[in-house]
């Protein structure tokens, strides 16, 4: 649904995406992380055309993205975005911010764009706030009326740009559930996060971002004995290489748990006859 193909972008001579090629499939739930200044958050702005690119291609449903041309109305309704700052209008109520872009880009009747306002309202917890303003919400309500937001505009897919940077921890897990329940509903999201736990639980893919570069891009396996990353395509060796060794690492960590794990079982059985003759002993002496 959404590709990038040998995208480049610069900020003056300061190149910060050095051919990025990556894709999110329709359903899919991709976590882009990485460390501050790889290129992570320009990554989803050139995907809603916020910001421009110098050479390769952004497709959102096979429709180029760029910035300056009549399609970009139409991309921006197909992919919705949410903000580090939530961005949402002071001077207007939460229900009213939910309903902005239905009613002046879709045209949608007021009446339907109200009634579906309260849903999506109440669909992310917040049934009781529909006329607060945002001074009167804390960071996670704020945040949470943003994703109604922009659930409001029916998307095809969210991006999401490190929606609980900004969120005191207390208030971080609110918002991680509804993305949650948006991925279990099969929304597809390409979001840029530190919260590893929640790419562990949910993404289905992750990509390591390094020094403007994809360096490795995999997911997470789970078994009896543990979690592990199993990467699915490096980068090149020449930039973000502690980051790909860490990666392999993580690869290799289900055969030590293996091993620790049948070790543990392997004492656990030579140490069931000692136990039997401490219990007899003990019973003997009583």
């Amino acid at each position: 649904m959404i590709q990038l193909r040998d995208v480049h972008k610069s900020f003056g001579k300061n190149e910060v995406l050095k051919g990025i090629t990556a894709s999110v499939a329709k359903s899919e739930v991709v976590c882009i992380i990485g460390p501050s200044g790889s290129g992570k958050s320009t990554i989803l702005r050139c995907v809603n055309g916020l910001e421009s690119y110098e050479a390769g291609d952004v497709l959102v449903e096979g429709t180029r993205v760029e910035r300056q041309a009549t399609s970009i109305q139409a991309i921006r309704t197909k992919v919705s975005m949410v903000f580090q700052r939530f961005n949402l209008f002071p001077h207007r109520t939460a229900l009213e911010n939910v309903i902005e872009g239905p009613i002046h880009v879709k045209r949608e009747p007021r009446r339907d764009a109200i009634a579906r306002g309260h849903e999506l309202l109440a669909k992310v917890g917040l049934a009781g706030k529909a006329d607060a303003f945002p001074a009167q919400l804390s960071g996670g309500q704020q945040q949470r009326v943003a994703i109604a937001r922009a659930l409001a505009m029916q998307p095809s897919a969210i991006l999401f740009d490190e929606p609980t940077s900004a969120l005191d921890p207390e208030l971080v897990g609110d918002v991680l559930s509804v993305m949650r329940k948006l991925a279990e509903d099969g929304m597809t999201m390409l979001v840029v996060t530190h919260e590893m736990t929640f790419a562990r639980q949910v993404a289905s893919r992750i990509v390591f971002m390094d020094a403007g570069q994809v360096a490795v891009q995999g997911f997470f396996m789970h078994n009896a004995v543990g979690m592990w990353f199993t990467p699915m395509a490096l980068g090149t060796l020449a930039d973000g290489l502690g980051l790909r060794l860490a990666c392999l690492f993580l690869l290799a960590l289900p055969a030590v748990g293996a091993l620790c794990f049948l070790a543990a079982r392997t004492l656990e059985f030579r140490r069931l006859p000692l136990r039997e003759a401490e219990r007899k002993r003990k019973r003997g002496s009583g």
